[in-house]
């Protein structure tokens, strides 16, 4: 059985850690084992899954470098380390269940993190699609959030608030994400609406369709700026009620 493979990208500011952490967080509460994976080197998902923990990295020891004269990349996991054993040693647990895992947090030169990242790519690769469902948060901005971490996602949710940077943005991000490996599906998911007319002008900016409207929501906005998940500290909000549609949406379109 194919487990649901989504990943969320966006320009930075517009919400997409919230977004992905209450996705993660609502998926699993309706019984599916939910692996969440931050690819973005800021923090971010752990607060929106209400993981106290924000630098999980994957350890040097759990990499080794290639050797001299083999192919491939330079560094890869260790022999004998499977991705899933991988995941179940160095991802972290969270609330309703929710694992997660990221390839490490940016504290000075990001060349310190290399080893960390092509672990942490080779474990997407080679993980089985039937023991988890996985959410992901890919790095924001625009420069190439696409190559290498969202591969495995079925369904990329690019999320857009109605600013005219934002709605550029996530024009830019559609056509970046179907220059190579394109996934099943590419939508938007309209955040911060305030207008009736937001979620038209969104789609009609970034030529995508818009599969959710998330209200603007100033619970949400103290949950974020608290550090807090918006699934835990507003449970009842508009926001944490229309990512929990969503994920009854796109369940019912998987099933």
């Amino acid at each position: 059985m194919t487990l649901l493979r989504v990943a969320f990208v966006g320009k930075g500011g517009v919400g997409k850690s919230a977004v992905a952490g209450t996705f993660a967080r609502t998926l699993a509460r309706q019984g599916n084992p939910v692996l969440a994976l931050d690819s973005d080197p800021m923090p971010g998902l752990a607060f929106s899954l209400g993981i106290e923990r924000t630098d999980v990295g994957i350890p040097d020891d759990a990499v080794r470098e290639r050797a001299k004269g083999e192919e491939g990349p330079r560094f890869r996991l260790r022999e004998g380390l499977s991705a899933v054993e991988a995941v179940e040693s160095y991802s972290v647990e969270g609330p309703d269940g929710v694992r997660f895992l990221q390839f490490a947090k940016l504290r000075g030169q990001l060349s310190a993190t290399i080893k960390s990242q092509m672990a942490f790519r080779q474990i997407l690769e080679h993980l089985p699609e039937d023991r988890w469902a996985l959410v992901g948060d890919l790095p924001g901005g625009m420069r190439q959030p696409f190559f290498g971490w969202g591969d495995y996602a079925h369904t990329i949710f690019v999320v857009v608030e109605p600013t005219v940077k934002s709605m550029r943005a996530g024009r830019r991000l559609a056509r970046l994400a179907l220059t190579e490996k394109p996934p099943a599906s590419i939508v938007v998911v309209a955040n911060k609406v305030r207008e009736d007319g937001d979620a038209a002008r969104i789609e009609a900016a970034t030529g995508l369709p818009v599969v959710a409207s998330v209200p603007w929501d100033e619970a949400l906005a103290d949950a974020e700026q608290a550090g807090l998940a918006p699934i835990d500290a507003a449970p009842e909000s508009p926001s944490v009620k229309a990512v929990a549609a969503l994920v009854d949406q796109v369940m019912a379109t998987a099933g």
